[in-house]
């Protein structure tokens, strides 16, 4: 006599997991990457998270790529930017505060930035934030290829200054590197004993002083 299956239990395999909402996903992987960094990033690892299976995932991503896109994309959904208030300010002023804004909501989420090496942002929002500084570029005077160039030095080193943002180190340690910048011998590092009383630089500090020099350069670029 072959035996029967439980009740129920042929109906429970066809239906499988049940499915979770894109948002909850996304807002999980961004947790898992906040907490424990980009490399923590798996569709193994956020199943886990999520109590579900992998198999869930992949209704909504073909590869851990795309999964990757979707995040970031949420991450650049943060950006805060007003563009009426943009369109109040000049061009200059406005690229500063476009590139600001990008560089607090990643402080926001100071793991992520690896994630962007990967790929170059191509979501909706980051279509939206690449537009708009665009936009603020060209109708600052710069030709159409100077704006290109511009917008990728902008973003570049909005991201180079994010990467860092993980590894920065607090009061202690910022404390020990000038204690050890100011016990030089000075016979040997003469410059750097100069400017030990400046060192090391804030890296916040660090962002505003080299954007400022970005755009000074752009403003002298300009079509007059």
């Amino acid at each position: 006599m072959t035996s029967s299956s439980p009740p129920g239990g042929s109906a429970r395999r066809s239906r499988g997991r049940p499915a979770v909402p894109l948002d909850r996903i996304l807002a999980t992987a961004l947790q898992l990457v906040d907490e424990e960094g980009a490399e923590a990033l798996s569709m193994r690892t956020l199943a886990q998270r999520l109590e579900s299976g992998t198999a869930t995932l992949y209704r909504h991503f073909g590869n851990r790529a795309t999964l990757i896109t979707h995040v970031i994309d949420r991450v650049f959904g943060e950006v805060e930017l007003d563009s009426s208030s943009l369109a109040e300010v000049s061009w200059d002023q406005a690229c500063q505060t476009v590139a600001r804004a990008m560089f607090d909501t990643l402080g926001r989420h100071r793991k992520i930035a690896p994630l962007l090496i990967e790929q170059t942002p191509t979501g909706p929002n980051a279509m939206v934030l690449r537009e708009r500084c665009l936009a603020v570029l060209l109708d600052g005077g710069l030709p159409p290829d100077l704006a290109a160039r511009a917008y990728a030095t902008l973003s570049r080193y909005v991201l180079g200054f994010a990467i860092q943002l993980a590894g920065s180190g607090d009061d202690a340690e910022r404390e020990r590197v000038s204690t050890h910048f100011h016990d030089l011998p000075s016979d040997e590092f003469p410059a750097t004993r100069a400017v030990a009383d400046s060192l090391p630089v804030p890296l916040e500090d660090e962002f505003a002083f080299g954007l400022e020099l970005i755009v000074d350069s752009l403003r002298r670029l300009r079509t007059p």
